[in-house]
């Protein structure tokens, strides 16, 4: 027998402890089956969450990206093993940083070709520092607008971190590869989603800017002081992965709903078949391929985040490879990712399963909530198959 109010509980226990809103929908079999809020898109206002609140996804772009990047291996545009030197030149002579023992700083050419398999796995050597040049360069030189492929071209001469396929490194690795989806489709990345994703899918509160309409349903964001043990509000709309008035951040730049991002999750969950169709936003093989675990034992112990515990990592999801690691109740090969504000997607097509959760809180106690809201989940719709 169903029965949610666990989840309707825990979600309020978050609300009073230290999340501001907390908001999440549930499918099952094709069918929403859970939909509550908890909570404020304004606490100081007292204003409640609405059932159409946006929030930046933050890292939960990354879904979109690779979903779109795969599409267009389904296409015939490139194939994993291709080197990014193929597409974007800038890449061809990727040098690597080396410190010596005496802390001396030697930059030397990579012996192996950054390939687009790499990108996909962050496992290409690149770093996560927004601030680093050349990034602030661009900035100032195109005055604010920072087009993506232009910051990501620039990007192309950075000192690697490591040589490309041998460890996994959180990275900038899918804001590259959204800048090949543009080179390999002719259009911006947004236009490319909006074409390949959001329209099919019915997705209408999805994009990289908000619409004048759109704007006041953004929820106002925070970060917690663990000081005052408060949340404090950040400056409206803020998102510093969006480097430029221009750029389009794969990786974490894109605004949505809870009920727009289930319905990605949903397809994902059936394999990439389209809701009430016979169309597909992927081929069920691509879907396989996707939450297959692509790393090799030297990777899958840098893939060690409190928080995936018993994942391993496919083309830009977690993957879950071993149940007893961190006591899920979902089923080996569930998958999906997270945001920096507390986003989650998970995605279980064994029992035709999507979640989507949304929250507004940098910092987001992600090691707590996730793993807690999976469980219960599962605990309380206890599907048949696991």
């Amino acid at each position: 027998m169903i029965n949610f109010q666990p989840l309707r509980d825990f979600m309020d226990q978050l609300t009073a402890w230290r999340i501001p809103g907390a908001d999440l929908a549930v499918s099952w079999k094709g069918r929403e089956v859970f939909r509550y809020q908890s909570g404020y898109a304004d606490v100081a206002r007292q204003k409640p969450l609405a059932d159409n609140q946006l929030y930046n996804l933050y890292s939960v772009s990354k879904v979109f990206t690779c979903t779109a990047a795969l599409q267009l291996l389904e296409r015939g545009r490139y194939i994993l093993t291709d080197p990014v030197s193929l597409y974007l030149p800038e890449f061809a002579h990727p040098r690597l940083r080396q410190i010596s023992p005496n802390g001396t700083v030697t930059l030397t050419e990579a012996c192996r070709p950054i390939r687009i398999v790499d990108l996909f796995t962050m496992s290409a050597g690149l770093d996560y520092d927004l601030n680093a040049a050349p990034v602030p360069q661009v900035f100032q030189e195109t005055g604010g607008r920072c087009p993506t492929q232009t910051v990501i071209r620039a990007l192309a001469a950075r000192p690697l971190q490591f040589e490309p396929g041998t460890h996994w490194q959180y990275s900038l690795c899918h804001d590259v590869l959204g800048a090949l989806i543009e080179i390999w489709s002719g259009q911006s990345l947004g236009d490319y989603m909006q074409q390949h994703i959001f329209l099919p899918l019915g997705m209408t509160d999805t994009s990289f800017s908000l619409s004048a309409e759109q704007e006041p349903r953004l929820a106002e964001q925070y970060r917690f002081n663990d000081e005052t043990q408060q949340a404090e509000l950040t400056p409206r709309g803020s998102n510093e992965y969006r480097l430029g008035s221009e750029y389009q951040s794969g990786g974490a730049g894109l605004i949505s709903s809870v009920r727009d991002c289930l319905r990605l999750a949903d397809a994902l969950a059936h394999l990439g078949k389209l809701p009430n169709s016979s169309d597909r936003l992927l081929a069920q093989a691509t879907v396989e391929l996707m939450r297959t675990n692509h790393l090799d034992p030297v990777r899958q112990q840098d893939f060690n985040w409190d928080p995936m515990l018993g994942y391993g990592y496919g083309l830009g999801v977690r993957t879950l490879v071993d149940r007893s690691l961190g006591g899920c109740l979902s089923p080996k090969g569930e998958f999906g990712w997270g945001g920096a504000a507390g986003a989650y997607m998970l995605i279980d097509p064994l029992n035709e399963l999507s979640i989507f959760y949304a929250q507004h809180l940098l910092n987001s106690q992600e090691p707590y909530v996730h793993p807690r809201l999976r469980n219960l989940v599962y605990a309380c719709l206890n599907p048949d198959r696991f």
